[in-house]
């Protein structure tokens, strides 16, 4: 067992960080938090940096139950990407709030959660990384202290606990059938349990990490939660915990493997990402219309998952896939809060108002469906072959349909951006750069990844 704490130097970046930022905005006055958010930014640019040193390495097994492995690497950078422009989004918004220091910390202890989640090899370190990630954005949805921040919540928090103690009550089932809890001793003991028991159990454990992906069954506050929550943390809750939770998933499943997975994760694919590009349709506000974009795209990162120990494909394109998206969804939801509108009809000549502004929307938009050269598109082009490399067919076509459908509601909203504006807009400048920054980040990572990629 390596018991080496330099093993986990992008984890303690990110911890240090937060407790320095906390006891230091104790003393700080309220005109000069932000400081804080100098000190929470160099810790995630330090994680970044030791995370890029760590993928250099071998692959090992840290303290017996954090894994550091190809997953772990884009999982870290991943995360601690897309925290960092969201810590810039939070800064615009929250300055001189009484409480903005310890809204800077609590996207970094969420973060941390999320790290560790996607490392676990351990269902007792699963639990812990869930508490870790979820606790600080439940307080995240409601810092506005608003009606609909507040709605939002309260929804949010409901459902996590209901859904975290049914995955409670599973990780106890397996840990009794299965004698243990950690995954290679699960996957001889659940080889030898009984079918129902290891069903159940299963299904309990996937709620959890369901709830923490946006997918179905737990994806019911994703669009109130969007819609209520300041944007920053709109654009926090839709991306960085679906990262670790579908890591989470894909390492259960390829390090278990118990009967029935594939079709299972499969079927929970297909209806997660037919039911989000179905209800995104009807959408008005655009933040609910991201929301449910996050659903969609949650049943389209799946599919690799399902996939998992069948195709030689399933890994590079969940990694792939949730860098792209993480990247475009941050960049989407930063043009939402540059463009200070949640009506689609508000939208109206962005593109001749504030041409960079408007050319990322559209950038983001385009990337979520899929075209190229965005890096999205290389995501669900590995997608693709992972469901048909697994003998999951169906599953791609499926994917394709909705991948079709998605544009109908995408295109609702780019339309407009080419109409001639009724007022000039002014973009807040630090999202407007967050949100160029993405778009371009996107177009580089596609056109670079289909010049390295087979």
């Amino acid at each position: 067992m390596n018991e080496n704490p330099a093993d986990l130097a992008p984890e303690l970046c990110v911890l240090a960080a937060a407790v320095v930022g906390l006891v230091y905005g104790m003393f700080l006055p309220r005109a000069r938090q932000r400081r804080v958010a100098v000190v929470c930014a160099a810790g995630l640019l330090a994680g970044l940096a030791a995370s890029g040193i760590a993928a250099a390495g071998d692959d090992l097994m840290a303290f017996g139950s954090f894994a550091v492995d190809p997953i772990t690497h884009v999982t870290r950078i991943a995360v601690l990407g897309a925290t960092l422009p969201v810590v810039v989004l939070a800064a615009g918004r929250v300055h001189g709030h009484p409480r903005e220091s310890e809204h800077y910390v609590l996207i970094l202890l969420s973060a941390l959660g999320t790290m560790v989640l996607g490392a676990s090899a351990d269902l007792l370190v699963v639990v812990a990384a869930y508490l870790l990630a979820s606790l600080p954005a439940y307080a995240l949805a409601g810092f506005g202290k608003d009606a609909p921040g507040t709605e939002a919540a309260l929804k949010y928090y409901l459902m996590g606990a209901l859904l975290g103690v049914l995955m409670l009550g599973g990780v106890t089932l397996l840990f009794g059938v299965g004698r243990g809890t950690a995954y290679p001793v699960l996957r001889a003991g659940l080889a030898e349990a009984p079918p129902a028991a290891v069903a159940a159990g299963l299904v309990a454990l996937l709620a959890g990490l369901l709830f923490k992906a946006g997918a179905v069954p737990g994806h019911f506050w994703v669009p109130d939660v969007a819609e209520g929550a300041p944007p920053a943390v709109a654009a926090y809750v839709t991306t960085v915990p679906k990262i670790g939770a579908l890591a989470a998933l894909y390492r259960f499943g390829t390090e278990t493997m118990p009967d029935g997975w594939p079709v299972l994760l499969a079927v929970v694919a297909a209806a997660t990402m037919t039911l989000g590009n179905l209800a995104a349709f009807a959408q008005d506000n655009v933040r609910r219309l991201l929301a449910y974009s996050t659903v969609a795209q949650a049943g389209y990162l799946l599919v690799p998952v399902a996939m998992a120990d069948r195709s030689d494909l399933a890994q590079p394109a969940l990694l792939y896939y949730v860098a792209a998206y993480a990247v475009t969804n941050v960049g989407a939801f930063a043009v939402v809060l540059a463009a200070g509108r949640d009506d689609l009809g508000g939208y109206a000549g962005l593109l001749r108002g504030s041409p960079l502004l408007g050319l990322s929307l559209v950038v983001c938009l385009l990337g979520f469906v899929g075209t190229p050269p965005t890096a999205v598109f290389v995501g669900k082009v590995l997608m693709f072959g992972a469901a048909i490399d697994g003998g999951h067919a169906w599953l791609a076509a499926v994917a394709a349909v909705n991948t079709v459908a998605s544009v109908f509601y995408y295109l609702r909203w780019i339309v407009p951006l080419f109409r001639r504006p009724a007022r000039r807009p002014r973009p807040a400048r630090g999202a407007s750069a967050v949100a160029v920054t993405a778009a371009v980040a996107s177009v580089v990572l596609g056109i670079g990844s289909g010049l390295v990629l087979p």
